[in-house]
C-alpha cells in the first residue's frame, strides 16, 4: 500500500512525540512491505512566530494533498495570559478542520489492565473500561458569532447547530456501536438549551433507523458525574463540540494519563490523528513528554484511514507489551515503580519499537 503521511508537530512537546509516532509507522511499512511517504509542515505558535498566521497556506495545501495527517500538539503560555490576542495557535486547529470538513472527533479511551493504579480511580471501578467518545467538531459555540461591547463589560458567544451537522455525526455514532457493544449514549443539556433540543430530536429520530442499537439520552452534568462514578455503564457517547471536550478530558483519567489517549478527526476525505494531550510548554524539549498517545495515534490512523488492522493492532500490543514489561513515563509511573523503569520520551518509544513484530 502507497500512502502520503503529512506530519505536523505543532508546539511544545507535540515536536517530539511524533517523532515517534512517525517512526513507528516507518517501522510498521518495512515490517509489511507498504510505501509510505513523509512530508512535514507547521502550525499553531510554530507558525505564527515563522509566518504570521497560526495555518499558513503552503500547510494547508500539503494537508489537503496527503492521506493522512499525524499532529502533535497546539498552544503556547504566552497566549493563555493575554485573553486581546487577536492571533492565537488554537485558530490554525479551528480552520484545518473546517477545511478539511473533519466534523467527528473519536476518542477510544482505552484501559491498560497494567496502568489500573495510575488512575485516581479505584480499579475495581475501571476494570472492563472500554468506551468510543464521538465528538462533534466544527459546530457549537466554537464557530459561532463572539461579541464584546466596547466599554468591555459585557461578551457573547453564539452557540448553534444546524440539523445535518447533528445528523451526519450521529450516523457514525450509531455505525461504530453496531460493531461494538450496541450501546449508544447522547450527552446534551436539553432542558436548558435550545441547540440541545434539536439535537436530542435528530438522535430520536435516527434511532428508529437503528432499533438493533439501545439508544440512551443523558444531560452532561449527569454524564460528568457518571463518567466517574461507573464508567463501565459507557459504550459508544455522542456528544456537542463544546461537552465531549470537557468530558473527554475528564476521560482521560480514567487511562491514568492524558499522554496515553489518541484520538482522529474524520469528516469524508483526510483524516487528522493526534494525542488528546496539549503542548506542555512547561516539559518541552526535556526527554519528559509520554509518547505513547502519539504512537497509538499513528495505530488509529493504520486502522481508520488506511484500514489496516493488523497492522494498528500489531502497534498497540506493542505498547501493551511495554508497559507489561514494566517500562512507564513519569506520568503513569506510581510509587511502585522503580526508578530504573521511568524512562523519557526517547527510551520509551525505542521500547516500544523493540516490541514491534508482525503478528
Amino acid at each position: 500500500m502507497k500512502k502520503n503521511i503529512l506530519i505536523i508537530p505543532g508546539d511544545g512537546i507535540g515536536q517530539e512525540v511524533t517523532t515517534w509516532g512517525k517512526q513507528v509507522l516507518q517501522h510498521i511499512a518495512n515490517l509489511y512491505g507498504h510505501e509510505f511517504t513523509f512530508d512535514e509542515a507547521i502550525m499553531g505558535h510554530t507558525a505564527i512566530e515563522a509566518t504570521g498566521n497560526p495555518l499558513p497556506d503552503e500547510t494547508l495545501a500539503k494537508a489537503k494533498a496527503a492521506d493522512a495527517i499525524l499532529f502533535g500538539a497546539i498552544g503556547h503560555a504566552k497566549y493563555d495570559n493575554d485573553p486581546s490576542a487577536k492571533v492565537r495557535p488554537e485558530q490554525g486547529l479551528l480552520k484545518i478542520r473546517k477545511e478539511l470538513g473533519l466534523y467527528a472527533n473519536l476518542r477510544p479511551i482505552l484501559l491498560f489492565d497494567e496502568l489500573l493504579d495510575a488512575s485516581s480511580l479505584k480499579p475495581e471501578v475501571l476494570k472492563g473500561t472500554d468506551i468510543l467518545f464521538f465528538r462533534e467538531l466544527t459546530g457549537d459555540v466554537y464557530f459561532g458569532e463572539k461579541k464584546r461591547n466596547e466599554d468591555n463589560t459585557f461578551a457573547s458567544d453564539l452557540m448553534n447547530y444546524h440539523r445535518y451537522e447533528v445528523e451526519r455525526i450521529a450516523r457514525k455514532a450509531f455505525d461504530a456501536a453496531r460493531t461494538r457493544g450496541k450501546k449508544l449514549c447522547s450527552v446534551d443539556k436539553a432542558n436548558v438549551l435550545e441547540t440541545s433540543r434539536l439535537w436530542r430530536e435528530v438522535v430520536q429520530e435516527l434511532a428508529k433507523e437503528y432499533t438493533d442499537v439501545e439508544t440512551e439520552h443523558m444531560f452532561i452534568d449527569n454524564a460528568a458525574m457518571q463518567l466517574v462514578k461507573n464508567p463501565k455503564k459507557f459504550d459508544v457517547v455522542l456528544t456537542a463540540n463544546l461537552f465531549g471536550d470537557i468530558l473527554t478530558d475528564e476521560a482521560s483519567q480514567i487511562a491514568g494519563s492524558m499522554g496515553m489517549l489518541a484520538s482522529a478527526s474524520i469528516g469524508d476525505g483526510t483524516g487528522f490523528f493526534e494525542p488528546i494531550h496539549g503542548s506542555a510548554h512547561d516539559i518541552a524539549g526535556q526527554n519528559k513528554a509520554n509518547p505513547l498517545a502519539s504512537i497509538l495515534s499513528a495505530a488509529l490512523m493504520l486502522d481508520i484511514a488506511f484500514g489496516l488492522q493488523e497492522e494498528a493492532k500489531a502497534v498497540t500490543n506493542a505498547v501493551a507489551e511495554t508497559l507489561k514489561a514494566g517500562w512507564r513515563t513519569g506520568d503513569i509511573a506510581n510509587a511502585e515503580t522503580a526508578s530504573e523503569n521511568i524512562l523519557g520520551t526517547e527510551e520509551m518509544g525505542a521500547k516500544v519499537l523493540e516490541y514491534l513484530k508482525k503478528n
